[in-house]
C-alpha cells in the first residue's frame, strides 16, 4: 500500500516526525514517504494518508488545513490518520490536573473528523530550538509569561511516536488483506 505521511513544519520537529512515522511505515512494509503537504504532488497513486502539523495558538498550519479541506473528497475515502506537535514539556496533566495534550487539541480537529474522518488524531510533544525562532519569537520569549510556557529542549517522545506508526502500519496491514484479515 501507497502512504503519504504530509506535514506542515515551522521549525522542523513536525518533519522529523513525519519522517520517522514514515521509516516506521516502510519497516512495517507499506510504501510510505514523507512530503511537504505543498509538495505532496499528485494524491490519486495513495491509498492511504497520515497528515501531521504543527500547532501554534490552537491551530493547525494554514497550509496544513488548506490541504485537508481542499482533498477532503479523496481524503474521506481513504485510511487517514492524523498527528498535532506543539505542547512543550514533559508533564501529562498540567498543575490543575488537566490532561495537556487533550487541551492542546487544535481547534481544526473537530471540523476534520467530521470533513474525513480520521481513524485518530494524536497530539505529540514538541520541540523548543531557540536557534531556529524567528526575531518575533525570540522576542516573545523574552517576557517571563512566555518562557514559562515555551520551555526550549526536545520533548518528542520518539518510541511513543514509533508505537503509534507500528499500530498504523498494524491497521494498514489489515486493510491489505480485506476481510480474511478481520476473521477470528
Amino acid at each position: 500500500m501507497s502512504i503519504l505521511v504530509g506535514y506542515a513544519s515551522k521549525h522542523g520537529a513536525t518533519r522529523e516526525i513525519a519522517e520517522r512515522i514514515a521509516e516506521v511505515l516502510t519497516l512495517a512494509g507499506q510504501h510510505a514517504q514523507a512530503r511537504p503537504v505543498q509538495k505532496a504532488g499528485d494524491l490519486g497513486g495513495y491509498e492511504g494518508f497520515v497528515i501531521g502539523s504543527a500547532a501554534y495558538l490552537g491551530h493547525w498550519r494554514k497550509d496544513a488545513t488548506a490541504f485537508v479541506m481542499s482533498n477532503r473528497d479523496l481524503l474521506s475515502r481513504r485510511p487517514v490518520w492524523l498527528f498535532s506537535t506543539g505542547p512543550l514539556g514533559t508533564q501529562d496533566t498540567d498543575a490543575n490536573g488537566v490532561d495537556v495534550r487533550a487541551a492542546a487539541e487544535p481547534k481544526d480537529i473537530p471540523g476534520f473528523r467530521e470533513a474525513i474522518h480520521p481513524r485518530d488524531h494524536h497530539v505529540f510533544f514538541g520541540a523548543l530550538d531557540p536557534g531556529k525562532l524567528t526575531f518575533a519569537e525570540k522576542t516573545l520569549r523574552k517576557l517571563p509569561a512566555a518562557r514559562a510556557i515555551m520551555p526550549e529542549g526536545d520533548f518528542r517522545d520518539w518510541a511513543e511516536i514509533e508505537d503509534w506508526a507500528r499500530s498504523i502500519g498494524q491497521q494498514l496491514t489489515q486493510v491489505d488483506a480485506g476481510p480474511a484479515a478481520a476473521a477470528p
